[in-house]
């Protein structure tokens, strides 16, 4: 199943839907059109297109894309929505009729993207991760909180029961105090490592096609040649553009331990990778990643060592795993001093302690935490309408971020333990890697 389809289907099955009298809510999208929000959208093919059919509802006010391919079918369905490539120009022409804004494009210009629309006040939803460097993400996070704008991330499974429930259980101490966390991701690998494909990339020169600016699409980053194999999915794979397995999977695999645990910024992060000449492929993200993380005690829990696993270095099978069970392949096993629970991606899907017999033996505790009935598309726009704030803020979803770029970074730079020093951003022993968090702005583009 492709992701864009399991994020659509586990939001369905997941957030109910409010009851009320369809006269009175407006009809099939549940919002009366005096409450409708004008809203406009950066990146409406792809992932962005699929946000962008959750909030259909909406007056759906301008459509931006520099590449009319994929945004084809959002084109076809709001018809009434005024289009354009460059969103400065958009904004130029039609801030004033704008309320809100959601950013769809690829990682490399979230921030640039986001920036423009808080700085002409707008509220702004943005995929994740949030960004593709630490400096946008303190930007963005700074912004926001400056002008207080209401916004999320599109971490969907923040709002599902399931995260909620993860954190219930791991306060109520049903496995004790959690020491490590063996969280990974085996999805997707051809997308994520493009090595194979390196030699033609760099050889070929096909013709930029004529519905793409693809200048416009390449935004911060050094220019270089077109080629077909970036976009419109494969730049996941390539550094400059995206963050691999790591940082495309980070916001929805590490979100529940984040949140239960509150770990916030790690003081050391360390890669080993087999394999890859960091040299030769710098571009790509490497066939598979073992990152260790190391987070501080804070409050009553202890230290906390977080491993990330992807590609072909999968997550450990733990020895408390039923007969014939399988370790989870995109998801994580938390280990505490009493027990371990294992869940999937996207809000703790499955989340189980094991083995099976304890989770039945568990006595579940109250619900302490209130459910998103809404689902994370609406709740955001809700929290719009209503002035309140969201379910997963920048302040959140951009300390999230930061983890799987420090990982990155890591990957990127060697394999030593880099010491971080998230007040100061930037890694005390490496300054390399320090460069990676707070890269050059190219083609024009800065982060003020």
């Amino acid at each position: 199943m492709k992701r864009r389809t399991f994020l659509k289907s586990a939001v369905l099955a997941t957030c109910a839907f409010q009851i009320a009298p369809r006269s009175i809510l407006g009809g099939e999208g549940n919002t009366p059109p005096s409450r409708k929000l004008n809203l406009a959208v950066i990146g409406c093919g792809g992932q962005g297109g699929g946000d962008l059919g959750n909030m259909a509802d909406e007056n759906i006010v301008a459509l931006c894309d520099v590449d009319d391919r994929s945004a084809a079918g959002s084109f076809k369905r709001f018809p009434q929505a005024k289009r354009f490539k460059d969103f400065r120009k958009m904004f130029d022409a039609m801030s004033k009729q704008i309320d809100c804004v959601l950013v769809g494009t690829p990682d490399h210009t979230h921030a640039i993207a986001a920036l423009a629309a808080m700085r002409h006040g707008k509220h702004v939803f943005c995929e994740k991760p949030l960004a593709h460097s630490v400096a946008e993400l303190r930007a963005m996070r700074k912004e926001a909180r400056d002008r207080k704008l209401i916004t999320q991330m599109g971490n969907q499974g923040h709002s599902f029961d399931t995260i909620r429930v993860f954190c219930e259980w791991i306060w109520d101490g049903a496995i004790g105090n959690v020491t490590e966390i063996h969280a990974g991701c085996g999805a997707m690998r051809d997308t994520y490592c493009r090595i194979d494909k390196l030699a033609n990339v760099r050889k070929e020169q096909p013709p930029v096609p004529a519905e793409l600016d693809w200048e416009l699409w390449q935004g911060p980053v050094a220019h270089r040649p077109y080629h077909p194999d970036y976009l419109p999915w494969n730049w996941r794979g390539w550094l400059p553009y995206g963050g691999g397995a790591f940082g495309d999977w980070v916001c929805h695999v590490v979100d529940p331990v984040f949140w239960a645990l509150d770990l916030d910024m790690p003081t050391s992060v360390q890669a080993e990778i087999e394999g890859y000449d960091r040299k030769e492929n710098a571009d790509c993200y490497p066939a598979g990643c073992k990152v260790t993380f190391e987070f501080p005690a804070k409050g009553q829990r202890g230290p906390v060592k977080l491993i990330w696993f992807d590609g072909v270095k999968p997550i450990p099978r733990p020895e408390e795993l039923d007969a014939g069970q399988n370790v989870v392949d995109t998801g994580a096993v938390v280990i505490g001093d009493r027990g371990k629970i294992m869940y999937g991606s996207h809000g703790a899907g499955g989340v189980r302690i094991i083995p099976e017999e304890k989770m039945k033996a568990y006595k579940r505790p109250e619900q302490k935490i209130e459910r998103c009935r809404a689902g994370h598309y609406k709740e955001w726009l809700n929290a719009v309408r209503d002035g309140k704030p969201s379910n997963a803020p920048f302040e959140y979803g951009g300390r999230l971020s930061e983890i799987g770029l420090l990982g990155v970074a890591a990957i990127r730079t060697g394999s030593e333990k880099l010491l971080y020093d998230a007040q100061a951003v930037r890694f005390t022993n490496s300054a390399e890697a320090t460069k990676l968090l707070h890269p050059q702005f190219h083609n024009g583009w800065s982060l003020t």
